[in-house]
């Protein structure tokens, strides 16, 4: 009896091990819960666009529902960039900056599962939520005489001659006279993850966002101002699951 009390949880533990191996071969890694981190590129917007997180909950086994929050530079598709003789640069015309903050609710469906450590999983997801949009002033420093510059918010009615701008003005400069707008965002999406971890997702998210506000934003006085966006935009994208 006292060798059988040790034989039988020994038993019980290989019996355990050897089921978690089989479950792991086949490659069905169970998690409710993920948490995605991303960086994103999109046709409104410059070198990096914005920036965004994502939390996701599972329905069943091929669908999610997820919350985000995106934080987005929005970009008049006019803009250009120019270099002056000091190396500054700066962008002529522009008068102010449009940063989106877009709270989302969404969907996610997988259409293609990836096998154990390998290959690529597809989802195709959508989302939509409201817009909160910040209109902040667009700096420059503009030479006056020859002794007298100011750092002011671009006005075409002052500010006509490119070769007396010599740069833009400091970081958040003029962010205390920004000004709000109220509006809507939707995207749709599919995303390719080919992480090679199952607890962790490394991937990439390929889609098409459409944006509009409640007034035209002016970004550049001189020419045509929207309060329609629309952009097409991939987002790299890191995260976790339990």
């Amino acid at each position: 009896m006292n060798k059988l009390k040790y034989i039988l949880p020994l038993l019980f533990l290989s019996f355990s091990i050897e089921s978690f191996a089989q479950r792991e071969d086949t490659g069905n890694y169970e998690y409710d819960k993920e948490y995605m981190f991303g960086v994103n590129k999109n046709t409104n917007g410059g070198l990096i666009g914005g920036f965004i997180f994502k939390a996701g909950t599972r329905i069943d086994d091929s669908q999610f529902s997820f919350w985000a929050i995106e934080l987005s530079n929005v970009k008049n598709p006019k803009e250009v960039r120019y270099t002056n003789t000091l190396g500054n640069s700066y962008i002529f015309g522009k008068s102010n900056y449009l940063y989106s903050i877009r709270p989302q609710y969404g969907r996610e469906i997988i259409l293609f599962k990836k096998a154990p450590n390998q290959g690529v999983q597809v989802s195709a997801l959508a989302a939509i939520g409201p817009s909160f949009g910040l209109i902040a002033p667009y700096y420059i420093e503009y030479v006056l005489n020859r002794v007298e510059t100011v750092r002011e918010q671009y006005d075409p009615e002052i500010h006509q001659s490119i070769f007396n701008i010599l740069g833009t003005g400091r970081l958040f400069e003029g962010i205390g006279q920004s000004e709000f707008a109220i509006g809507a965002n939707l995207k749709a999406a599919l995303s390719f993850e080919f992480g090679v971890f199952r607890s962790n997702a490394t991937g990439l998210e390929l889609g098409y966002m459409l944006e509009g506000f409640t007034k035209e934003i002016p970004l550049i006085p001189t020419t045509e101002n929207r309060q329609l966006f629309q952009s097409v935009y991939f987002t790299f994208f890191y995260g976790f699951r339990q």
